[in-house]
């Protein structure tokens, strides 16, 4: 008796979210949250992480360098004049630390599903950081109305460097919630969290608590 055989059959690929490239943290792209399908190149929650702390690590071994020669010029300098810092640095700080409150209510208030909170308190955290930028360029005329200037002396030069450098990183943070700004609707609709909100919320935390350390040191040091 003669056997017919059935010819192979071809396995259909697994398109569920599990074993594709939209689980296990994988996200489309910065912004996140998109949907689990196969279009398109997906990359990893732990890289974006990964290259922030990367990041992070990288300003702080930048102002360790800024500190560690803050302190070998004063200790070797004969013409080093302190530098009294302007009134509007410590409105400022306050200014810095209400924008991370914010920042950290608006991240809060998305996890719990306010997206309208999210929305409002992350407007008011862009406002907070301009206006921080606004002030700190407000501290350099108040210093410039007194005739310091960034070559008057190494205590002013340090002043000036370290608030530029610090003002130049913070630059970046803005630009990131903005870019937030622009996406909330999609972030409120969407039923993930998008990563950028969480690596915004990491930076911008840093760079306040940055903040604390570089004016601790010029109450100290200048």
């Amino acid at each position: 008796m003669a056997t017919t055989l059935a010819p192979p059959q071809t396995k259909a690929p697994s398109t569920s979210g599990g074993s594709g490239r939209g689980g296990n943290g994988f996200h489309r792209g910065f912004g996140g949250g998109g949907d689990s399908g196969a279009h398109g190149w997906e990359v990893p929650s732990r890289a974006y992480r990964t290259g922030l702390w990367m990041g992070l690590a990288a300003i702080v071994m930048l102002f360790a360098a800024f500190t560690s020669a803050l302190v070998v010029r004063k200790g070797m300098s004969s013409d080093w004049v302190s530098t009294t810092l302007p009134p509007v640095i410590y409105l400022n700080t306050f200014i810095l630390l209400s924008s991370s409150l914010t920042l950290e209510i608006s991240r809060r208030s998305l996890k719990g599903g306010f997206g309208v909170r999210f929305e409002r308190w992350l407007y008011a955290t862009v406002v907070l950081g301009v206006a921080f930028v606004a002030c700190q360029l407000l501290a350099w005329r108040q210093l410039a109305s007194r005739g310091v200037y960034l070559a008057t002396n190494p205590s002013s030069s340090f002043f000036y460097l370290l608030t530029a450098a610090h003002g130049v990183h913070l630059l970046g943070g803005i630009v990131a919630l903005f870019y937030l700004v622009f996406r909330a609707p999609s972030v409120v609709a969407s039923q993930q969290r998008p990563v950028s909100v969480e690596l915004t919320a990491i930076y911008w935390h840093f760079m306040d608590a940055l903040w604390v350390y570089i004016l601790l040191l010029l109450m100290v040091r200048l």
